[in-house]
């Protein structure tokens, strides 16, 4: 018999969920500007969050049972809903402030390298900073930096732009057969590299790319290649037997630039596809299309998208408002 779902409310707005769900996911269920942002968070990869906080959120309510509110902020991704739990997230001017020094203290050695980047256009960093950053920086020490260092035949790491988010590592982990990269260092001299300059080569190690938040990790096969707001995205297959096959294609004209796995609402990755799909299937015969990617009005990339804008009504359906309106027309008519 399957657990009773419990009752949350997160901004106001209430939802059931099934027990053990955090509170990042029960917010994603609801949807919109409610969600959290993540850039270390990724539902597929186990073990992930708790390591950027720029998801915390306040706890005003523990649960039913318990209702004094959690005395702290609280990493979202990680902290599991009670039953009658009451959760404040864009309402709650407390958790503004400290996302804004959150996101603050991510950009303090991350380099303005975003008029030269890959990741330009579709930068989970960018979107957090211009949402949640401040217009100056308060910090007047000399930054980190690292030398630019290929760590696979068609990766590139920028270990300056990097935020330590820990994905690529976990994505390694639990994908691959052996993992040869990782963490190196303590504090503020941690890095993501490989031991004795060990070279990345396993069938999955491209998806350390699509995972990445920011352009840490880029694709050399498409690197300065185009800017991603001059592309048109189109979602299509092939029968791969090493991984599913199902890819987002990335073209300028007719010529495939990028290719990549397929991204849901929430910028994660819906399946990991395989190196031979990524970088050696550049070719439009190698694809059965299934159609244009449907691309958020709210992405610098819908600049190219296919469908004409359909602007919402300007009066949306109201009885009450329609029924106003019917007595006055009557009205109006009986004065003429």
């Amino acid at each position: 018999m399957s657990e009773e779902k419990i009752k949350v409310s997160i901004d106001g707005i209430l939802v059931e969920v099934e027990p053990g769900t955090t509170i990042m996911n029960a917010a994603r269920q609801i949807g919109g500007d409610v969600v959290p942002p993540a850039m270390c968070y990724y539902s597929s990869l186990e073990g992930s969050g708790g390591k950027c906080r720029t998801c915390l959120v306040k706890v005003t309510k523990g649960s039913e049972k318990d209702p004094r509110p959690m005395p702290k902020l609280v990493a979202s991704c990680r902290t599991g809903v009670m039953d009658g739990m009451e959760v404040q997230n864009i309402t709650s001017p407390e958790v503004l402030e400290a996302r804004k020094g959150i996101v603050e203290f991510l950009l303090i050695n991350h380099p303005l390298d975003c008029p030269i980047c890959d990741q330009a256009g579709e930068c989970d960093l960018q979107n957090l900073s211009y949402k949640h950053g401040i217009e100056e920086t308060r910090y007047n020490f000399d930054r980190r930096t690292f030398e630019k260092i290929d760590i696979g035949d068609n990766i590139k790491l920028h270990m300056t732009r990097c935020i330590l988010c820990y994905r690529c590592v976990m994505v390694a982990d639990q994908i691959t057969d052996k993992r040869i990269h990782g963490v190196l260092g303590r504090g503020d001299v941690s890095e993501i590299s490989t031991y004795i300059s060990n070279v990345i080569d396993n069938d999955f190690s491209g998806n350390m790319i699509d995972v990445c938040p920011v352009g840490a990790l880029t694709d050399q096969t498409f690197r300065f290649k185009n800017r991603v707001w001059f592309t048109k995205p189109v979602e299509a297959h092939r029968d791969c037997p090493t991984c599913s096959g199902k890819v987002t294609l990335w073209y300028k004209g007719e010529e495939v630039l990028r290719v990549t796995g397929r991204k849901d609402e929430f910028g994660e990755l819906e399946e990991f596809i395989c190196n031979d799909c990524r970088f050696e299937k550049k070719a439009t015969s190698d694809w059965v299309i299934d159609g244009p990617r449907k691309v958020k009005n709210t992405s610098v990339i819908s600049s190219n998208h296919y469908e004409l804008p359909a602007p919402p009504p300007v009066i949306k359906e109201n009885l009450k408002l329609q029924a106003d309106n019917k007595k006055q027309l009557e009205r109006a008519e009986k004065l003429k």
